[in-house]
Protein backbone atom coordinates (compact mmCIF):
# COMPACT_ATOMS: atom_id res chain seq x y z
CA UNK A 1 0.00 0.00 0.00
CA UNK A 2 1.55 3.34 -1.05
CA UNK A 3 1.07 6.63 1.19
CA UNK A 4 0.43 10.14 -0.86
CA UNK A 5 3.53 12.18 -0.60
CA UNK A 6 2.94 15.11 1.80
CA UNK A 7 2.50 18.58 0.96
CA UNK A 8 5.24 21.58 1.00
CA UNK A 9 2.43 22.42 3.44
CA UNK A 10 2.03 19.42 5.34
CA UNK A 11 5.46 19.13 5.64
CA UNK A 12 5.41 22.66 7.30
CA UNK A 13 2.61 21.86 9.61
CA UNK A 14 4.22 18.65 11.11
CA UNK A 15 7.63 20.55 11.69
CA UNK A 16 5.85 23.59 13.07
CA UNK A 17 4.26 21.11 16.03
CA UNK A 18 7.29 19.70 16.20
CA UNK A 19 9.54 22.78 17.15
CA UNK A 20 7.25 24.22 18.50
CA UNK A 21 6.72 27.57 16.99
CA UNK A 22 8.58 30.75 17.95
CA UNK A 23 12.03 31.75 16.57
CA UNK A 24 13.34 28.37 17.07
CA UNK A 25 11.10 26.57 14.57
CA UNK A 26 11.58 28.82 11.57
CA UNK A 27 8.88 27.67 9.55
CA UNK A 28 6.81 30.51 9.66
CA UNK A 29 3.70 28.67 9.69
CA UNK A 30 0.37 29.43 11.52
CA UNK A 31 -1.85 26.89 13.06
CA UNK A 32 -5.05 27.29 13.74
CA UNK A 33 -8.30 25.12 14.66
CA UNK A 34 -7.72 21.57 15.85
CA UNK A 35 -3.99 22.56 15.37
CA UNK A 36 -3.91 25.19 17.72
CA UNK A 37 -5.31 23.22 20.31
CA UNK A 38 -3.33 19.97 19.74
CA UNK A 39 -0.01 22.44 19.79
CA UNK A 40 -1.57 24.21 23.27
CA UNK A 41 -1.72 20.02 24.88
CA UNK A 42 2.12 20.00 23.79
CA UNK A 43 2.91 23.42 24.71
CA UNK A 44 1.24 22.36 28.35
CA UNK A 45 3.15 19.27 28.96
CA UNK A 46 6.94 19.94 26.85
CA UNK A 47 7.52 23.66 26.90
CA UNK A 48 8.46 24.12 30.49
CA UNK A 49 10.33 27.20 31.67
CA UNK A 50 14.28 27.00 31.63
CA UNK A 51 14.43 24.12 29.97
CA UNK A 52 16.36 23.50 26.39
CA UNK A 53 15.27 21.64 23.51
CA UNK A 54 12.84 22.68 19.97
CA UNK A 55 10.06 23.68 21.68
CA UNK A 56 11.35 26.57 23.59
CA UNK A 57 11.17 30.07 22.69
CA UNK A 58 7.73 31.55 22.98
CA UNK A 59 6.85 34.21 25.68
CA UNK A 60 3.77 31.97 27.30
CA UNK A 61 3.82 30.12 30.65
CA UNK A 62 4.17 26.53 30.51
CA UNK A 63 3.42 23.48 32.74
CA UNK A 64 -0.56 22.27 33.81
CA UNK A 65 -0.45 24.23 36.89
CA UNK A 66 -1.21 23.00 40.49
CA UNK A 67 -5.13 22.52 40.11
CA UNK A 68 -6.89 19.08 39.62
CA UNK A 69 -9.49 21.45 37.09
CA UNK A 70 -6.54 22.17 34.89
CA UNK A 71 -4.79 18.88 34.65
CA UNK A 72 -8.48 17.31 34.14
CA UNK A 73 -8.95 19.90 31.27
CA UNK A 74 -5.55 18.90 29.90
CA UNK A 75 -6.32 14.99 29.76
CA UNK A 76 -9.59 15.22 27.95
CA UNK A 77 -7.75 17.88 25.39
CA UNK A 78 -5.19 14.99 24.99
CA UNK A 79 -7.58 12.13 24.53
CA UNK A 80 -9.60 14.40 22.19
CA UNK A 81 -7.19 15.17 19.91
CA UNK A 82 -4.10 12.20 19.77
CA UNK A 83 -4.81 8.36 19.65
CA UNK A 84 -4.60 6.12 23.17
CA UNK A 85 -0.77 5.27 22.58
CA UNK A 86 0.47 8.43 22.37
CA UNK A 87 -2.32 9.62 25.73
CA UNK A 88 -0.35 7.16 27.71
CA UNK A 89 3.45 8.31 26.58
CA UNK A 90 2.10 12.18 27.73
CA UNK A 91 0.77 10.73 30.92
CA UNK A 92 3.67 8.95 31.69
CA UNK A 93 5.45 11.88 31.42
CA UNK A 94 3.10 14.71 32.52
CA UNK A 95 3.62 12.40 35.77
CA UNK A 96 7.31 11.68 35.78
CA UNK A 97 8.28 15.79 34.74
CA UNK A 98 5.95 17.85 36.22
CA UNK A 99 4.94 15.65 39.76
CA UNK A 100 1.31 15.36 38.78
CA UNK A 101 1.43 12.08 40.77
CA UNK A 102 -0.42 13.47 43.86
CA UNK A 103 -3.38 14.80 41.98
CA UNK A 104 -3.68 11.30 40.92
CA UNK A 105 -4.98 10.86 44.83
CA UNK A 106 -8.08 12.74 43.85
CA UNK A 107 -10.84 10.55 42.36
CA UNK A 108 -12.11 13.27 39.95
CA UNK A 109 -8.69 13.05 38.71
CA UNK A 110 -8.81 9.14 38.03
CA UNK A 111 -11.88 9.44 36.43
CA UNK A 112 -10.45 11.59 33.71
CA UNK A 113 -6.91 9.71 32.75
CA UNK A 114 -6.42 7.11 30.17
CA UNK A 115 -5.87 3.49 31.84
CA UNK A 116 -2.67 1.63 31.34
CA UNK A 117 -0.38 -0.82 32.93
CA UNK A 118 2.16 2.71 34.08
CA UNK A 119 -0.80 4.15 35.96
CA UNK A 120 -1.46 1.15 37.68
CA UNK A 121 2.04 1.09 38.70
CA UNK A 122 2.09 5.02 39.48
CA UNK A 123 -1.21 4.18 41.95
CA UNK A 124 0.27 1.36 43.76
CA UNK A 125 2.82 3.22 44.39
CA UNK A 126 1.16 5.61 46.41
CA UNK A 127 -0.22 2.84 48.80
CA UNK A 128 -1.17 4.13 51.85
CA UNK A 129 -1.31 7.82 50.89
CA UNK A 130 -4.03 7.43 49.01
CA UNK A 131 -7.13 8.15 50.70
CA UNK A 132 -10.32 6.49 51.41
CA UNK A 133 -12.55 8.64 49.03
CA UNK A 134 -10.08 8.21 46.49
CA UNK A 135 -9.27 4.21 46.89
CA UNK A 136 -12.60 2.66 45.22
CA UNK A 137 -11.90 4.93 42.25
CA UNK A 138 -8.47 3.93 42.03
CA UNK A 139 -9.46 0.15 42.13
CA UNK A 140 -11.93 0.92 39.50
CA UNK A 141 -9.12 2.30 37.42
CA UNK A 142 -6.91 -1.08 38.42
CA UNK A 143 -9.94 -3.95 37.60
CA UNK A 144 -10.16 -2.13 33.75
CA UNK A 145 -6.42 -2.63 33.22
CA UNK A 146 -6.58 -6.29 34.96
CA UNK A 147 -9.45 -7.13 32.89
CA UNK A 148 -8.15 -5.93 29.14
CA UNK A 149 -5.12 -8.22 30.10
CA UNK A 150 -7.16 -10.91 30.60
CA UNK A 151 -8.73 -10.74 28.16
CA UNK A 152 -5.87 -10.61 25.95
CA UNK A 153 -3.27 -13.39 27.69
CA UNK A 154 -5.52 -15.68 29.54
CA UNK A 155 -7.09 -18.01 26.86
CA UNK A 156 -3.88 -18.61 25.12
CA UNK A 157 -1.78 -18.96 28.40
CA UNK A 158 -4.44 -21.37 29.11
CA UNK A 159 -4.67 -23.21 25.84
CA UNK A 160 -0.55 -22.86 25.33
CA UNK A 161 -0.01 -24.83 29.40
CA UNK A 162 -2.91 -27.32 29.03
CA UNK A 163 -0.81 -28.38 25.80
CA UNK A 164 2.28 -28.89 27.89
CA UNK A 165 1.15 -30.15 31.41
CA UNK A 166 -0.81 -33.10 28.36
CA UNK A 167 2.51 -33.66 26.98
CA UNK A 168 4.29 -33.74 29.41
CA UNK A 169 1.75 -36.24 31.42
CA UNK A 170 2.10 -38.97 29.21
CA UNK A 171 4.11 -42.46 29.74
CA UNK A 172 5.06 -44.96 27.99
CA UNK A 173 4.35 -47.63 30.20
CA UNK A 174 0.49 -47.11 30.89
CA UNK A 175 -1.69 -49.34 33.07
CA UNK A 176 -4.20 -50.60 30.89
CA UNK A 177 -6.88 -48.63 32.18
CA UNK A 178 -4.08 -45.28 31.40
CA UNK A 179 -3.53 -45.98 28.21
CA UNK A 180 -4.47 -43.47 25.73
CA UNK A 181 -5.75 -45.35 22.76
CA UNK A 182 -5.81 -42.40 20.48
CA UNK A 183 -2.76 -41.69 21.01
CA UNK A 184 -1.35 -44.75 21.31
CA UNK A 185 -2.88 -46.03 17.85
CA UNK A 186 -1.71 -42.63 16.05
CA UNK A 187 1.66 -43.29 17.66
CA UNK A 188 2.02 -46.89 16.01
CA UNK A 189 0.08 -46.16 12.34
CA UNK A 190 3.72 -47.12 10.67
CA UNK A 191 3.01 -50.82 12.28
CA UNK A 192 -0.09 -51.48 10.52
CA UNK A 193 -0.58 -54.73 9.17
CA UNK A 194 -3.10 -54.83 6.05
CA UNK A 195 -3.15 -58.57 6.51
CA UNK A 196 -4.69 -58.53 9.76
CA UNK A 197 -6.47 -55.17 9.51
CA UNK A 198 -4.57 -54.24 12.62
CA UNK A 199 -2.46 -51.95 14.36
CA UNK A 200 0.06 -53.51 16.32
CA UNK A 201 1.29 -51.09 19.11
CA UNK A 202 5.05 -51.62 20.02
CA UNK A 203 4.77 -48.03 21.61
CA UNK A 204 1.85 -47.44 24.10
CA UNK A 205 1.15 -43.99 24.99
CA UNK A 206 -1.15 -42.72 28.40
CA UNK A 207 -1.32 -40.83 31.29
CA UNK A 208 -0.15 -41.57 34.88
CA UNK A 209 -2.46 -41.29 37.70
CA UNK A 210 -1.21 -37.53 38.15
CA UNK A 211 -3.14 -36.42 35.53
CA UNK A 212 -6.02 -36.26 37.39
CA UNK A 213 -4.68 -34.34 40.17
CA UNK A 214 -2.09 -31.78 40.56
CA UNK A 215 0.74 -32.86 38.96
CA UNK A 216 3.04 -29.55 38.82
CA UNK A 217 4.06 -26.74 40.98
CA UNK A 218 4.77 -22.95 40.38
CA UNK A 219 5.83 -20.67 42.13
CA UNK A 220 6.00 -16.76 40.77
CA UNK A 221 9.03 -14.52 43.05
CA UNK A 222 8.10 -10.98 42.37
CA UNK A 223 10.34 -8.56 43.03
CA UNK A 224 7.93 -5.38 44.19
CA UNK A 225 10.82 -2.82 44.20
CA UNK A 226 10.09 0.59 42.33
CA UNK A 227 11.30 -0.17 39.11
CA UNK A 228 9.15 -2.95 38.72
CA UNK A 229 5.90 -1.84 39.06
CA UNK A 230 4.81 -2.97 35.10
CA UNK A 231 5.94 -6.51 35.80
CA UNK A 232 4.43 -6.96 39.26
CA UNK A 233 1.38 -5.98 37.61
CA UNK A 234 1.65 -8.52 34.62
CA UNK A 235 2.96 -11.11 37.36
CA UNK A 236 -0.30 -10.70 39.34
CA UNK A 237 -2.25 -11.17 35.75
CA UNK A 238 -0.85 -14.54 34.76
CA UNK A 239 -0.46 -15.73 38.67
CA UNK A 240 -4.10 -15.47 38.65
CA UNK A 241 -4.56 -17.22 35.49
CA UNK A 242 -2.21 -20.22 36.68
CA UNK A 243 -3.90 -20.56 39.49
CA UNK A 244 -6.98 -20.89 37.37
CA UNK A 245 -6.05 -24.20 36.24
CA UNK A 246 -6.57 -27.23 38.45
CA UNK A 247 -4.17 -29.32 37.37
CA UNK A 248 -1.26 -26.55 38.40
CA UNK A 249 -0.43 -25.11 41.91
CA UNK A 250 0.49 -21.76 42.08
CA UNK A 251 2.57 -19.46 44.40
CA UNK A 252 2.70 -16.12 43.91
CA UNK A 253 5.13 -14.22 46.51
CA UNK A 254 6.14 -10.84 46.43
CA UNK A 255 9.36 -9.19 48.14
CA UNK A 256 11.48 -5.96 48.83
CA UNK A 257 13.08 -6.91 52.03
CA UNK A 258 10.45 -8.26 53.56
CA UNK A 259 8.32 -11.25 51.87
CA UNK A 260 4.94 -11.33 51.35
CA UNK A 261 2.78 -14.04 50.15
CA UNK A 262 -0.28 -13.52 48.60
CA UNK A 263 -1.20 -16.93 47.20
CA UNK A 264 -4.45 -16.84 49.21
CA UNK A 265 -5.49 -13.65 47.07
CA UNK A 266 -4.81 -14.78 44.11
CA UNK A 267 -8.31 -15.59 42.58
CA UNK A 268 -8.56 -11.75 42.03
CA UNK A 269 -5.36 -10.10 40.98
CA UNK A 270 -6.65 -6.47 41.77
CA UNK A 271 -6.92 -8.02 45.14
CA UNK A 272 -2.86 -9.14 44.93
CA UNK A 273 -1.88 -5.68 42.85
CA UNK A 274 -3.43 -3.89 46.55
CA UNK A 275 -1.53 -6.55 48.63
CA UNK A 276 1.65 -4.94 47.00
CA UNK A 277 4.13 -2.46 48.23
CA UNK A 278 6.40 -0.50 45.66
CA UNK A 279 9.57 0.40 46.31
CA UNK A 280 12.17 -0.23 49.62
CA UNK A 281 15.03 -2.22 48.42
CA UNK A 282 15.58 -6.07 47.28
CA UNK A 283 16.04 -8.82 49.26
CA UNK A 284 16.62 -11.95 46.78
CA UNK A 285 17.99 -14.38 49.16
CA UNK A 286 15.37 -14.08 51.29
CA UNK A 287 12.77 -14.63 49.46
CA UNK A 288 14.36 -17.62 47.58
CA UNK A 289 14.31 -18.93 51.24
CA UNK A 290 10.77 -18.76 51.64
CA UNK A 291 9.76 -19.98 48.76
CA UNK A 292 12.90 -23.23 48.81
CA UNK A 293 10.63 -23.70 52.40
CA UNK A 294 7.77 -24.13 50.55
CA UNK A 295 8.16 -26.12 47.52
CA UNK A 296 7.38 -30.05 47.89
CA UNK A 297 8.22 -31.52 45.28
CA UNK A 298 11.03 -30.46 43.39
CA UNK A 299 11.31 -32.18 40.73
CA UNK A 300 7.53 -31.36 39.43
CA UNK A 301 8.09 -27.87 40.40
CA UNK A 302 9.25 -24.68 38.83
CA UNK A 303 10.61 -21.24 40.39
CA UNK A 304 10.41 -18.07 38.52
CA UNK A 305 11.84 -15.23 39.42
CA UNK A 306 11.31 -11.74 38.29
CA UNK A 307 13.77 -8.92 38.83
CA UNK A 308 16.53 -6.54 37.69
CA UNK A 309 18.33 -8.72 40.18
CA UNK A 310 19.45 -5.79 41.87
CA UNK A 311 20.46 -7.36 45.10
CA UNK A 312 20.73 -5.84 48.48
CA UNK A 313 20.56 -9.26 50.93
CA UNK A 314 23.29 -11.80 50.63
CA UNK A 315 24.75 -12.26 47.02
CA UNK A 316 26.22 -15.97 47.95
CA UNK A 317 23.48 -16.69 49.75
CA UNK A 318 21.59 -16.29 46.71
CA UNK A 319 23.16 -18.07 44.15
CA UNK A 320 23.59 -20.74 46.39
CA UNK A 321 19.99 -21.01 46.60
CA UNK A 322 19.45 -21.08 43.31
CA UNK A 323 22.30 -23.92 42.33
CA UNK A 324 20.72 -25.77 45.66
CA UNK A 325 17.13 -25.80 43.85
CA UNK A 326 18.47 -26.42 40.59
CA UNK A 327 20.17 -29.69 41.90
CA UNK A 328 17.14 -31.14 43.50
CA UNK A 329 15.18 -30.79 40.25
CA UNK A 330 13.35 -27.66 40.10
CA UNK A 331 13.49 -25.84 36.50
CA UNK A 332 14.76 -22.22 37.56
CA UNK A 333 13.56 -19.63 35.68
CA UNK A 334 15.09 -15.92 35.91
CA UNK A 335 13.27 -12.92 34.22
CA UNK A 336 14.69 -9.28 34.25
CA UNK A 337 10.98 -7.80 33.85
CA UNK A 338 8.22 -9.39 32.65
CA UNK A 339 6.55 -6.19 30.68
CA UNK A 340 6.42 -4.96 27.06
CA UNK A 341 8.95 -1.60 28.03
CA UNK A 342 11.87 -2.64 26.23
CA UNK A 343 15.19 -3.56 27.17
CA UNK A 344 15.38 -3.03 30.89
CA UNK A 345 18.30 -1.93 33.49
CA UNK A 346 19.46 -5.28 35.40
CA UNK A 347 22.36 -5.81 37.56
CA UNK A 348 24.53 -7.76 34.54
CA UNK A 349 26.88 -9.57 37.17
CA UNK A 350 24.35 -11.42 38.68
CA UNK A 351 22.76 -12.29 35.53
CA UNK A 352 26.40 -13.54 34.25
CA UNK A 353 26.40 -15.74 37.61
CA UNK A 354 22.66 -17.25 37.05
CA UNK A 355 23.70 -17.92 33.72
CA UNK A 356 27.10 -20.17 34.87
CA UNK A 357 24.49 -22.10 36.82
CA UNK A 358 22.60 -22.94 33.59
CA UNK A 359 19.93 -20.44 34.29
CA UNK A 360 19.73 -17.86 31.77
CA UNK A 361 18.35 -14.21 33.06
CA UNK A 362 16.48 -12.75 29.89
CA UNK A 363 13.86 -9.99 29.18
CA UNK A 364 10.43 -11.46 28.55
CA UNK A 365 6.82 -10.04 27.04
CA UNK A 366 3.39 -10.88 28.37
CA UNK A 367 2.85 -12.36 25.15
CA UNK A 368 6.02 -14.62 25.47
CA UNK A 369 5.41 -15.95 28.88
CA UNK A 370 2.99 -19.06 27.90
CA UNK A 371 5.52 -20.53 25.74
CA UNK A 372 8.70 -19.77 28.86
CA UNK A 373 6.15 -21.90 31.14
CA UNK A 374 5.49 -24.71 28.69
CA UNK A 375 8.96 -24.86 27.98
CA UNK A 376 9.85 -24.66 31.90
CA UNK A 377 7.02 -27.45 32.72
CA UNK A 378 8.35 -29.99 30.40
CA UNK A 379 11.75 -29.09 31.09
CA UNK A 380 13.17 -28.37 27.96
CA UNK A 381 15.22 -25.44 26.35
CA UNK A 382 13.61 -22.09 26.84
CA UNK A 383 12.84 -20.05 23.75
CA UNK A 384 14.73 -17.37 24.28
CA UNK A 385 14.16 -13.78 22.79
CA UNK A 386 16.44 -12.40 20.19
CA UNK A 387 18.65 -10.18 21.15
Amino acid sequence: MTHPTPTDDERLRRWRLVLGGGEADGTGRALTGTDAAMDGALTALYDRPGESGPRTGRDRSAGLGASAPSVARWLGDIRTYFPSSVVQVMQRDAIDRLGLAALLLEPEMLEAVEADVHLVGTLLSLGRAMPETTRETARAVVRKVVDDLERRLAARTRATLTGALDRSARISRPRHRDIDWDRTIRANLKHYLPEHRTVVPERLVGHGRASRGVRKEVVLCVDQSGSMAASVVHAAVFGAVLASMRSLATRLVVFDTSVVDLTEQLDDPVDVLFGTRLGGGTDIDRALAYCQSRITCPADTVVVLVSDLYEGGIRDGMLKRVAAMKASGVQFVALLALSDEGAPAYDRDHAAALAALGVPAFACTPDLFPEIMAAALEKRPLPLPEG
